[in-house]
């Protein structure tokens, strides 16, 4: 690589794919078993065509701020993430309203940026600890969530984990990535990416997306 911009982009890439390759993985050993119900291939096929359409995507176009409007059904968006995050054995679940309406958004960059979320708070909540993906309208806005029962976030320190390369607990495993990719997505939808925490209480974090009419 000969410039910042491009050490930066492999970072980013390099990042990115992990989730999605995590996934295929674990699609991959659930089919090695044969007891695996027919209906539950089919979802496990979904969620596999939907992975690698994402890591096409990250790797012909890491600029996360680049988005590609469609109209997405923001229940099925959370549903599929936490199908997603469970592959592993994980406790995540997704909660939706009822007749939400549709986003105006590119769906691989807003799960691209709820997984970064789920992953996150899946390294803070421990191998107990749920997860719960929620979405829910908010006026003239979707709320896309994330929650976790880990240690929570000092408040002093709830602005700066959104820079790159922040970690506040070295211990664990990550980039300092995510949440700053999360948020510039977030933005590129003309949205916002915003945390509540407190020390002990876990931590939320909510993608704020604006309902185009």
């Amino acid at each position: 690589m000969s410039s910042r911009a491009d050490h930066d982009r492999l970072v980013i890439l390099v990042h990115e794919v992990r989730s999605p390759v995590a996934a295929l993985s674990a699609i991959a050993e659930t089919l090695r078993h044969e007891s695996v119900e027919p209906s539950a291939r089919r979802e496990l096929a979904d969620l596999a065509v939907g992975a690698c359409h994402g890591i096409q995507r990250v790797v012909t176009d890491a600029a996360v701020a680049s988005v590609r409007l469609e109209e997405v059904d923001p229940g099925r968006l959370v549903r599929e993430t936490a199908a997603a995050g469970t592959l592993g054995g994980a406790l995540v679940r997704a909660q939706a309203e009822p007749a939400l309406p549709l986003l105006e958004a590119d769906p691989l960059r807003l799960r691209q940026a709820l997984d970064n979320l789920v992953s996150n708070a899946l390294t803070h909540s421990g191998s107990d600890g749920e997860v719960v993906v929620r979405a829910a309208a908010d006026g003239d806005r979707v709320l896309l969530s994330v929650s976790d029962s880990g240690d929570g976030i000092p408040s002093d320190e709830q602005d700066r984990i959104f820079d790159p390369g922040v970690r506040l607990d070295t211990g664990r495993p990550g980039s300092g990535l995510g949440l700053a990719v999360a948020r510039a997505i977030a933005g590129a939808h003309g949205g916002t990416l915003t945390v509540e925490s407190a020390p002990g209480e876990g931590a939320a974090f909510t993608i704020a997306i604006p309902i185009r009419r």
